[in-house]
């Protein structure tokens, strides 16, 4: 109970602060922080909703390094993440996640904190330190209303690792190199811890590199129509889900994969807005992950409404591909597996007041890669606030 007067009291600040505070825009710093929470329904067996609470606090700090110190063309950038509440996806029982902020520890951690230099005249720039991979790779802006984590990153991506790759909401140690200005063609590769660990995880940050790296390349084109294709490997081998060596432990394999994206303007509306759609795939091993692909597909609308400027709505539908390793695994255990688990998301978005609303809808089937799974139904409100 302490707990919840504690995010509502926070939640509180963030409103009145939102409608008074001012930034200096000639700062060579800023700061910029969002609260958003989450009130989650899942209906997976007896048609009742059971209902999760949970929430997420980013606090954000960008300082020109240049005007603070004189080091020409170096940014610094640092994000810390406060999480808690429930985890709606227990209910769920899905493979992919339902909810973009649940974690399964809630914590304080230490999300990103890197140092970027350009290089070239700025035709390039070098990136080193606590790093969100799918900040940069793998990321479509136009699926960002969507709450479901595949619309975020691919399943066959986010499921790999020894403790997963570095995104929400643990980070690790990289180096990235991207060549290409925000228009037109670009070129971008990194070298990421395989560990993925930060301040507030149970072992901190993972300096040790034992797990070896994620090596991780993407080329596209950013424009009104935006193409890019992706590769990545990690280069130790990792257990493999079903494939036992001579000795009885699992064997090893290496986890690699590809993958590609498109988004583009599809329309205007009468309102004024534009609609943008946008589609990935993305393929991997199927060796080390329940995952030997996915896809994910839909549209963005802003500007609902003429009157509404703030308006948003996004349809989106998504698909994890089961490898053939977890379907035998699942017959293993007297389970029919299905080829893929399949999701349906709806959303609408609107500013009232400083306040951010968002209903959600989504249908989850063959939920747990199960073909005999009842479909799930999850309804959820997200209401945000945010500071800049």
């Amino acid at each position: 109970m302490h707990r919840r007067a504690a995010f509502g009291a926070a939640f509180l600040a963030l409103v009145t602060a939102s409608t008074a505070f001012a930034q200096d825009e000639q700062e060579p710093w800023t700061f910029s922080a969002a609260y958003t929470a989450d009130v989650i329904g899942v209906d997976a067996r007896d048609r009742s909703l059971d209902w999760r609470a949970l929430d997420n606090l980013d606090l954000v700090v960008d300082a020109d390094l240049e005007r603070l110190t004189g080091w020409r063309g170096a940014r610094v950038h640092g994000a810390v993440l406060v999480n808690n509440g429930g985890e709606p996806n227990a209910l769920a029982g899905t493979l992919q996640g339902i909810d973009n902020i649940e974690v399964g520890d809630a914590a304080v951690r230490l999300f990103e904190l890197w140092i970027e230099q350009d290089l070239a005249d700025g035709r390039a720039t070098l990136r080193t330190g606590l790093y969100d991979l799918n900040s940069e790779f793998y990321a479509t802006d136009a699926a960002g209303l969507l709450i479901a984590p595949p619309f975020g990153i691919g399943s066959e991506l986010a499921s790999t690792g020894p403790n997963g790759p570095s995104i929400f909401p643990s980070t690790a140690l990289a180096a990235r190199l991207r060549i290409g200005r925000e228009e037109g063609g670009y070129g971008q590769v990194a070298a990421i811890n395989a560990r993925a660990s930060t301040l507030g995880d149970p072992d901190g940050i993972d300096t040790d590199m034992d797990d070896g790296v994620l090596l991780i390349g993407e080329a596209g084109w950013n424009g009104p129509t935006r193409l890019a294709a992706g590769t990545w490997r990690y280069d130790r081998a990792q257990d493999d889900i079903r494939t036992l060596a001579p000795d009885g432990n699992p064997a090893r394999t290496t986890a690699q994969g590809i993958y590609a994206l498109a988004e583009t303007d599809l329309f205007q509306t009468p309102a004024g807005g534009n609609a943008r759609g946008f589609v990935r795939v993305g393929l991997s091993d199927g060796d080390t992950t329940d995952f030997s692909g996915g896809w994910q597909a839909g549209v963005l609308l802003n500007q609902v409404w003429a009157s509404r400027p703030d308006s948003q709505f996004s349809i989106g539908v998504h698909e994890g591909l089961l490898s053939d390793k977890a379907q035998a695994n699942l017959r293993d255990g007297g389970d029919r597996p299905a080829s893929a688990e399949q999701g349906f998301e709806i959303t609408y978005s609107d500013r009232i007041g400083p306040l951010t609303v968002q209903p959600d809808l989504q249908l989850i089937r063959n939920a747990g890669g199960l073909r005999s799974a009842d479909t799930v139904v999850v309804v959820g409100l997200r209401v945000s606030v945010a500071l800049d």
